[in-house]
């Protein structure tokens, strides 16, 4: 089993180029975790699941044991009404001859979990048994009701009544979400090194023009990931071959995968529904006013028809919404109008494919006429979302707007995202009124060098994924319990 493994990761890296991804790290800390929970890798399908996972068992683990429920479908059959650890391994090995579980030095991985349910709720019993690592990889996971259809096909009692409450076990994992490659990992993937890297933080820290050289060097990398996306086997298309042509043909197999699940893993009553939410991104994004219409998605459309479709849509990890606060200020998730977004696809390289497979020329050639802006809407929301942020963007009926609000630094801070130099006029009438807006600093992303005007920091559109958006650290002072005892005491005697 281990050499078999072996060969088939050993095949893929000399299909695919070792690409570094940051998901790593994370999975080595969950593995130094004592009594660590198993792990779940949710994200969008082909966005490097499963290779990451059994490249990262390979190298710290004696024994891994690999199933995958889409390809291997008896391996269900291991989960089917075994309650116990003892019984799901006697299961497997039945099927897997030659494969070892020895506790302690075996990761079992157990791929496309949500054709599985049983599986996934077997992680309960793993977790209580403590015996063996797990990483559980899967797309749609979000998506209510994932494999019922075959469920249906081998029982009779009702989906919801089999399901039960049980199918996802509440405390019993830990989930990472994975994406697509961001900027940084592209840049890896293009042998940039760190000290390149530093520059650019450095630059950006000192607010100091970065060198022409590498000015101009950026700016091409970054027209190139946003022609080919962030999705691994895209990226590796044209880092081995530098043909665009073998890109739009990834991405050409990637959107009918897509469209596939919709078909797979929606309600009938859904399926064309989602579809025509999903076709209808590119023209809304097209719109001088983008926020998501229904009457754009189909003649008539009504939110009451496809508000749902849309939702499957986000659970499946293929679009994001970007919401409209009403005001400037904090907390973000508190101000958002619920009924009133922006729709944006997760990975920019998805949008470019929808436009059709001369976009990317248009965009490599500086060339895209008034959908420009739209486009690079998404790739600030494309950084957003892979940085795990929600997004949000500010309108008025007046016809104020802002491209985007983040939490920067403790601070609101409106985001302009232009593919020329020209300013917003919203985002000028803005600035001129901080009193009235609680605004104190903005930044404005373009193609420019970095640059400080007041309170405006402008920066080229590369630096995006610079932007530091953790949390602010919050350290609590300890409460002297001893001294306010005896302060209490003090007060109590005056009586």
């Amino acid at each position: 089993m281990r050499k078999s493994l072996e060969k088939r990761i050993f095949a893929h890296k000399i299909l695919c180029i070792m690409l570094k991804r940051k998901i790593s790290e994370t999975l080595k800390k969950w593995r130094e975790q004592p009594n660590h929970f198993p792990l779940v890798i949710m994200g969008i399908r082909q966005c490097g699941k499963t290779y990451i996972s059994q490249l990262f068992a390979e190298e710290n683990y004696k024994h891994v044991v690999y199933s995958n429920f889409i390809k291997q479908k008896r391996r269900k059959e291991a989960f089917y009404d075994s309650k116990d650890v003892d019984s799901i391994i006697l299961n497997l090995s039945a099927q897997m001859r030659t494969a070892k579980f020895v506790p302690g030095e075996t990761c079992i991985i157990l791929d496309e979990i949500q054709d599985c349910p049983e599986a996934r709720t077997s992680l309960k019993f793993f977790k209580e048994d403590g015996r063996y690592d797990i990483i559980a990889t899967g797309s749609l996971l979000g998506v209510q009701g994932y494999g019922q259809e075959e469920k249906k096909q081998r029982t009779r009692k009702p989906i919801e009544q089999e399901r039960g409450s049980n199918s996802v076990p509440v405390g019993y994992e830990q989930i990472v979400e994975m994406y697509p490659l961001d900027f940084e990992e592209f840049l890896w993937a293009n042998n940039m090194n760190e000290e390149i890297i530093n520059v650019l933080k450095r630059c950006l820290e000192e607010e100091t023009p970065v060198p022409s050289g590498i000015h101009v060097a950026m700016k091409t990398l970054l027209y190139r990931y946003v022609a080919v996306g962030g999705m691994p086997a895209a990226v590796n298309a044209l880092i081995e071959t530098g043909n665009m042509g073998k890109v739009n043909d990834v991405w050409n197999s990637l959107l009918k995968e897509y469209r596939s699940d919709m078909v797979k893993y929606a309600d009938d009553k859904d399926k064309p529904h989602i579809r025509a939410c999903f076709n209808a991104v590119p023209k809304q994004l097209a719109k001088e006013n983008k926020k998501y219409q229904w009457s754009k998605v189909e003649s008539g459309g009504r939110g009451v028809h496809y508000k749902d479709s849309l939702q499957w849509l986000e659970d499946a990890d293929i679009i994001r919404r970007c919401y409209n606060s009403n005001i400037t200020g904090l907390p973000l998730e508190g101000n958002a109008i619920d009924n009133v977004f922006k729709v944006y696809t997760a990975d920019i390289g998805m949008l470019v494919a929808m436009l059709g497979g001369t976009t990317r020329a248009d965009i490599l050639q500086g060339n895209l006429g008034g959908f420009k802006g739209a486009i690079f809407e998404n790739l600030m929301a494309d950084t957003l979302i892979k940085k795990g942020q929600s997004l949000y963007y500010f309108q008025k009926d007046s016809g104020l707007e802002l491209d985007f609000l983040i939490r920067y630094k403790g601070e609101c801070v409106p985001v302009e995202v232009k593919a020329k130099s020209a300013q917003a006029k919203s985002f000028s009438t803005i600035r001129k009124h901080p009193e009235k807006y609680g605004i104190k600093h903005f930044i404005k992303f373009g193609d420019y060098n970095v640059g400080r005007d007041g309170d405006l920091l402008t920066l080229p559109t590369y630096m995006q994924f610079l932007l530091d958006l953790e949390p602010e650290e919050v350290i609590l002072e300890t409460i002297d319990t001893d001294e306010l005892t005896r302060m209490a005491r003090e007060f109590l005697d005056q009586k």
